[in-house]
């Protein structure tokens, strides 16, 4: 078997299962737990979640796709005071995982379909029409905000412009 075979036969049934592959955003989110294996199920996912992310993991994560502290503070519904007091390795409450993990599944799917992350990141910080002009980033402190970004790309991936 050739070794363009084997990845797609390893690939392939990793889908099937819900595994993502760990070499995303999720392993900067996850750090090494990540890196331990090559794919991810939604319950690796949802175990490191329930224990939650340090500091240190969350602002990482910001600054990998590119949020200010305002930013992420506002999306995190979290002042920026409070989150600025806690220390590098202090565990952050579990419903801010929650919304880390949202924004790693998104800024992913934002990288597949934009086809890199800064043309993606560029276009959370731009207004767009079928936002009536305002930043997709400015929606994400709501969980109907994110299901509205993650339509509209799916609307931008099959060539479905508003």
């Amino acid at each position: 078997m050739s070794e363009d075979n084997k990845k797609n036969s390893l690939n392939e049934p990793a889908a099937l299962y819900g595994l993502v592959p760990a070499d995303n955003l999720f392993s900067g989110l996850l750090g090494s737990t990540a890196r331990q294996f090559n794919f991810m199920s939604d319950f690796d996912i949802l175990s490191s979640t329930r224990q939650g992310f340090s500091k240190h993991v969350l602002m990482g994560l910001a600054k990998k796709i590119s949020l200010t502290l305002q930013e992420f503070a506002n999306i995190m519904h979290i002042s920026e005071r409070t989150l600025q007091r806690y220390d590098d390795a202090d565990i952050i409450k579990t419903e801010y995982a929650e919304k880390a993990v949202e924004l790693a599944r998104l800024y992913t799917r934002g990288e597949e379909v934009f086809g890199t992350m800064d043309k993606f990141k560029t276009w959370m910080k731009s207004p767009v029409h079928a936002f009536r002009g305002v930043t997709p980033v400015s929606l994400l402190d709501t969980s109907i905000g994110f299901d509205m970004v993650f339509k509209e790309l799916g609307r931008i991936e099959h060539g479905i412009f508003a």
